[in-house]
């Protein structure tokens, strides 16, 4: 039996993940901020059948500089809202998962929840959420509700950087639970809709929360009835031990960066292992890994429209992911590879999305199809069922269930 079938994203952010993408001739800079920009991309990725589209957000503009802003000009800044964006472009696709980013470090629980369910009805069932943690000092000032210290938590080895990134990460776990429960918080026949006895709906069937933690304390219930996924598909960034853990106990899916075949064991038994010390229960993680790439029908053309771009900017390009150049069969061939090792799919990031984007479409997905490693065709479930993780029943009508059985096998005794 051959291998299972690759799971493909796409990462969308700005005009593609160089820092010169926007000079490419192929990249529209000027239509960056309208809506038929983001559609068009958009309903590229679905014309070739990618599980999803992940959309980059973030409090603050784009930098060169990992901690904070920069002076640069010659690079874009400036970005729509991630949400909003997808809940535009959902009503112009028809199967394509859209996953947003958005903080979990500025923004309220509540509000995260509400939105997102919307994102669910909006996309019948299609949405998910990429949490986000920030300790970026600007970004915390945009907001003006706290302050961090300045660490660089590219230096893991410092404690202050170490305890900041534990407090973010055991936040953006409270987050993400928070919002499951008010996902779960309307019991799915909460709504009656009956016009001939004017009863709309069973009050019984929404729920409070009741959370009370370290960061924030919520009632409930939402103000939105429960998404048509049940729980939206979540999926996280993670390059370490701490993000892994909240990968593991908070996640769907995970996005990890190895730089080659060799690499992606350690990267697999990183994350099981994380899920072993949260105790995760039920389906494991997807493990996607993240590239960034340069299709085209020579690798030389590939490797040479990267270093034009690099002079371009005037430097190489840096990136956490690793970055391919070639042709969309030698990338076909890495995509292979590396799934052998353990890997559930990849998120691939377009050097220049008007280029790059076209070439997954038009090059990588037909190779892929002919090597029978991809699908010919949309199913009609949900993100979630796409992915094979089913749709979870709410947490409180599971227990409401289990009140009422108890209290009749009680009575029973009694009797």
């Amino acid at each position: 039996m051959g291998a299972a079938p690759l799971h493909l994203a796409v990462a969308l952010d700005g005009t593609g993940f160089h820092p010169a993408s926007w000079r490419d001739p192929s990249a529209r800079p000027d239509e960056l901020f309208t809506p038929g920009y983001w559609g068009d991309q958009a309903k590229t990725a679905e014309r070739a059948l990618l599980d999803f589209i992940t959309i980059e957000d973030s409090f603050g503009l784009q930098s060169s500089k990992f901690s904070g802003p920069d002076s640069r000009t010659n690079q874009v800044r400036g970005r729509l809202d991630a949400v909003l964006i997808a809940s535009l472009v959902a009503p112009h696709t028809a199967h394509l998962g859209l996953v947003p980013t958005a903080n979990t470090t500025h923004t309220e629980p509540f509000h995260l929840a509400s939105a997102l369910s919307t994102l669910d009805y909006v996309s019948s069932g299609r949405a998910g959420w990429r949490p986000q943690v920030s300790s970026r000092l600007d970004e915390a000032a945009h907001v003006g509700r706290r302050q961090f210290p300045t660490v660089d938590r590219r230096h893991r080895d410092d404690p202050a950087a170490a305890a900041l990134a534990g407090d973010l990460f055991e936040e953006a776990t409270d987050t993400v639970e928070v919002v499951r429960r008010l996902w779960d918080s309307w019991e799915d026949d909460a709504i009656i809709k009956d016009q001939s006895t004017g009863r709309f709906i069973d009050r019984d069937k929404l729920h409070y929360v009741d959370f009370e933690g370290r960061f924030f304390n919520v009632k409930g219930p939402s103000i939105v009835p429960r998404p048509p996924q049940g729980n939206p598909l979540i999926a996280a960034l993670a390059h370490s031990r701490v993000p892994w853990e909240f990968a593991a106990s908070s996640a769907d899916v995970v996005f990890v960066t190895p730089s080659d075949a060799a690499d992606v064991p350690e990267w697999v038994d990183g994350i099981r292992t994380a899920e072993r010390t949260v105790e995760r229960s039920g389906t494991p993680l997807k493990i996607f890994a993240d590239l960034v790439v340069f299709v085209d029908d020579d690798a030389s053309i590939a490797a040479d429209r990267k270093a034009w771009l690099d002079e371009l900017d005037g430097w190489p390009m840096r990136s956490d992911a690793a970055i391919f150049t070639g042709t969309a069969a030698e990338l076909a061939d890495q995509l292979i590879s590396w799934q052998a090792q353990g890997l559930d799919g990849f998120r691939l990031r377009p050097g220049v999305v008007w280029h790059d984007l076209d070439a997954i479409a038009d090059r990588l997905v037909p190779e892929l199809q002919r090597r029978g490693a991809f699908r010919t065709a949309y199913d009609n479930g949900t993100l979630r069922e796409r992915l094979g993780l089913g749709r979870l029943p709410s947490r409180y009508a599971t227990s409401a269930a289990s009140a009422s059985t108890q209290a009749t096998r009680s009575v029973g005794a009694v009797g």
